[in-house]
């Protein structure tokens, strides 16, 4: 008899899988209908040796300190700090839009933020109820602006015009009249120095946890024994689509390793306005790994296909509230994630949210963490190292493949393994 059946091995169900396991000594049973433990966070050496992302880039970033801590007990850290670039009338330009970007667009040479300021201010349309993510951009920047860098984009990403979309998705995005180019902006900005799917290997390495690979839910949940689940599959799925699907954009990946080096001059490149892709991505720029070789991964916006985003519209939140009253008056299943909650989170909001099911679960306040880190960066050798009292971030080259253990079934030595619960950042 296992004390939690957990559906889905990605950010939520593994880190609840974690902590109720080291913290409460319950019995888990954790299940995941792909083959490989990480969701979308999954990661692995392809066959020239390059750690890619299966499912794109995923960056995590955070501001809050516990959050880094718990996952600093699970890896080191290699400290990197993502740069993206859009292509807009044959340029280069950094967005989240700043300073440079207007210089460079405008040939222009405005050397303080008050400057910056005051130019998009004269283009800025007033608006003074933002409804629309074109309101939203609008209103900020002028619709030149817009047009150039976000609705084009926007388009590709949801199938849908900005002005039919909620204002949360380009709000999100930031406005910038320095020249800080760095697309996050959080405390703790690293990299898994060797992976996530390590990380992952690590967190679910405690003798309480049983991993279940290639396994859907629905076949095994009246034949294992168990006592409450936790479920981070998508919340529609579990009652059957009884009011109908809720919707979502998908991505398709199409992988390409290429007999150079180098191929972008940062990690991720957007393009807003040509090509059926949003964006491509370096993978090395993010793992810092030597190579003579480069692999990169083109995305494609699609209806169907694996749920990524939840579509921000005021119907779909609608349809899904109908699903939430049904998940809240389910006894025995707590429901967690992106997909559960029909919500789109980063990967550290994922963690946060499992950590506080867990708190309530246990019926405790707060998660005890062993080890504090202290941010301090500091070099050692050729290498940064952020010293902190457990884990260290060391920017050095990711560990070779036999080192990191590309296949998610060595993390399954004790039991069974799975994945849908973690998240990528989409661009604006």
């Amino acid at each position: 008899m296992f004390d939690y059946l957990i559906v889905g091995a990605g950010f939520a169900g593994s880190v609840l899988a974690e902590r109720l396991a080291s913290q409460a000594n319950k019995k888990v049973l954790i299940i995941d209908k792909r083959n490989h433990i990480a969701g979308n966070a999954y990661d692995h050496y392809n066959d020239d040796g390059i750690l890619v992302h299966k499912y794109g880039p995923h960056i995590f970033h955070t501001n809050a300190e516990r959050i880094f801590e718990y996952l600093s007990q699970f890896t080191d850290w290699r400290p990197y700090e993502h740069r993206v670039l859009a292509e807009v009338d044959g340029q280069l330009l950094p967005i989240p839009i700043n300073r440079t970007t207007v210089n460079k667009l405008y040939n222009l040479d405005l050397q303080t933020d008050e400057e910056c300021e005051a130019f998009l201010a004269s283009r800025a349309e007033p608006i003074e109820h933002c409804r629309t993510s074109e309101d939203v951009v609008v209103s900020k920047v002028g619709r030149e602006l817009y047009e150039k860098f976000f609705r084009g984009y926007t388009r590709k990403q949801w199938g849908l015009d900005p002005s039919e979309l909620d204002a949360q998705v380009t709000a999100r995005v930031p406005t910038r009249t320095n020249t800080d180019d760095r697309y996050f902006t959080d405390t703790f900005q690293a990299m898994p120095l060797h992976g996530y799917t390590r990380m992952f290997e690590k967190m679910l390495s405690h003798p309480n946890i049983k991993i279940m690979l290639s396994t859907d839910w629905r076949e095994i949940k009246n034949v294992i024994p168990y006592k409450e689940m936790i479920f981070t599959g998508p919340v529609d799925e579990f009652f059957d689509f009884r009011y109908g699907k809720l919707p979502y954009r998908s991505l398709e990946f199409k992988h390409e390793t290429l007999d150079q080096e180098q191929a972008l001059p940062v990690a991720v490149v957007n393009y807003p306005n040509e090509h059926a892709y949003t964006r491509i991505t370096e993978f090395k720029q993010l793992t810092g790994q030597e190579h003579t070789k480069t692999s990169v991964v083109y995305e494609f916006p699609q209806a169907e296909g694996d749920p990524y985003y939840p579509i921000p519209k005021p119907e779909c939140t609608t349809l899904y509230n109908q699903y939430k009253a049904l998940a809240d008056a389910t006894p025995g299943v707590h429901f967690v994630g992106r997909l559960a909650t029909y919500k789109y989170y980063n990967m550290d909001q994922v963690v946060g949210q499992a950590l506080a099911t867990f708190d309530k679960i246990i019926g405790t306040k707060k998660v005890s963490v062993p080890e504090k880190a202290a941010v301090s960066p500091t070099r050692t050798g050729g290498a940064t190292r952020i010293a902190v009292s457990g884990p260290a971030m060391v920017a050095k080259n990711p560990a070779t493949p036999g080192a990191s253990g590309t296949n998610a079934a060595s993390a399954a030595s004790n039991g069974i393994s799975g994945g849908t619960g973690s998240l990528k950042t989409p661009a604006p």
